[in-house]
C-alpha cells in the first residue's frame, strides 16, 4: 500500500482565461459581436496545482498574481480545493496573468496571452519562500514562468531530496536560459509529443519516434522520460538502459482536450508524494488525464481521486 499523501510544491502560473465565441474570425480593422463570452482560473501551474489537490496530495504553490480585479477567481479557487497560498506574491505593479481564447464555431480557437505577474516571478521569490519546500517530496514545475526561477526551484527540491518533476510546456526554444542545465536537472521529464520535437528536433509521429527523442533527452542527463501522446497513450523510459514502456489509453468519449496534460502531471505527482511505484502511479494519472478530456473547460474538467478510483475499476 502507498505511504499517507506527502506534499507537493508547485511552481505555478496564474492565467485568467476570458474566453470568447464568434461566427468568425474578424478582420483586420473589424469590430465583431461575439456569441458568448466566459470567464475561467488558468494557467498551467495552476491547473497542475488543482489536479494534484483533487488526487489527494498536500500541496503549496509559489508564484505571483496582480493586485487587481483579476486575482480574487484565483483565491476563491485555490480555498476551495484548501490548497496552501503563503508563498504568492502580490505585484502591485504588474496585474494578474491573462489570456483570451477566440473560438469558432468549428472549435478552431486562437490565443493570446500576456503573462503580466508570471513573467516576474523570480528566484528570489523561490528562495523567500524555502519553507514551502519543508517536508515535502515532490516539485512540479512549467515553463510558464522564468527560466531563472524553475532553476532556483529545482536547486532547492534537490537539495532536500525531493523529486522534480518537469512540464517542459509551452515548449521553449534552443534561447531559453538555463535550458540544458534545467532539462538535465528533471528527475521526470514529462513532455508531449510538440514539446518533445521542440527539445529533440526528433519528428514523434509514433511510438517509435517517441522513444528516439525520449533517448535523446535522456542523454542529456535528466533521469527518465515519460512522453503523452494523447490518444496513442504514453511512452515511459525510466533510463537509459531501460526498455520503453508504452502505456496505452482509456478509452473515453473526448469532449474537451484542454487541461488534460495538467490533469495527468498533477495526478502523477500526487501519486508520487505519496510513495507509489512509477507504473502505478502512470497509470493512475493516464486515467485522470482520460477523464480530464470528457468533460469542458479546465478546472472543471479536473478530475477527483474518487473519480480515478471509479474509471480504473470500470477499465481495470
Amino acid at each position: 500500500m502507498p505511504e499517507p499523501a506527502g506534499a507537493v510544491v508547485v511552481l505555478a502560473s496564474f492565467i485568467l482565461d476570458l474566453v470568447v465565441r464568434v461566427p468568425r474570425r474578424p478582420y483586420a480593422g473589424e469590430s465583431l459581436i461575439a456569441t458568448d463570452c466566459a470567464l475561467f482560473v488558468g494557467g498551467k501551474g495552476n491547473n497542475q496545482a488543482i489536479a494534484a489537490a483533487r488526487a489527494g496530495a498536500e500541496v503549496r504553490v509559489i508564484g505571483r498574481l496582480g493586485d487587481d480585479v483579476f486575482s480574487p477567481p484565483f483565491d476563491a479557487a485555490l480555498a476551495r480545493e484548501g490548497i496552501d497560498t503563503r508563498w504568492v506574491t502580490r505585484d502591485a505593479e504588474v496585474g494578474t496573468g491573462l489570456a483570451f481564447p477566440v473560438i469558432e464555431p468549428d472549435g478552431q480557437n486562437s490565443i493570446i496571452v500576456a503573462p503580466r505577474a508570471n513573467a516576474r516571478t523570480s528566484a528570489e521569490d523561490v528562495r523567500a519562500a524555502e519553507a514551502a519546500f519543508d517536508g515535502a517530496r515532490v516539485l512540479l514545475a512549467q515553463f510558464e514562468v522564468g527560466a531563472e526561477a524553475v532553476w532556483a526551484a529545482m536547486e532547492m527540491a534537490h537539495a532536500r531530496g525531493m523529486r522534480v518533476l518537469l512540464n517542459p510546456a509551452p515548449a521553449p526554444d534552443a534561447a531559453m536560459p538555463l535550458l540544458a542545465e534545467i532539462v538535465g536537472g528533471a528527475d521526470v521529464l514529462l513532455p508531449n509529443e510538440r514539446e518533445a520535437e521542440a527539445l529533440t528536433g526528433i519528428a514523434v509521429a509514433d511510438m517509435a519516434g517517441a522513444e528516439r527523442a525520449a533517448r535523446a533527452l535522456l542523454a542529456r542527463g535528466c533521469g527518465s522520460v515519460v512522453v503523452t501522446l494523447g490518444s496513442r497513450g504514453t511512452l515511459w523510459l525510466a533510463g537509459p538502459e531501460a526498455e520503453a514502456v508504452a502505456l496505452p489509453p482509456f478509452a473515453v468519449t473526448q469532449v474537451d482536450a484542454t487541461a488534460a496534460g495538467d490533469a495527468f502531471c498533477g495526478a502523477l505527482a500526487a501519486e508520487l508524494a505519496r510513495g507509489e511505484e512509477m507504473a502505478e502511479a502512470l497509470r493512475r494519472a493516464g486515467a485522470a488525464g482520460a477523464l480530464a478530456v470528457t468533460r469542458l473547460g479546465a478546472e472543471p474538467s479536473l478530475p477527483t481521486r474518487a473519480e480515478v478510483d471509479a474509471l480504473l475499476r470500470a477499465r481495470p
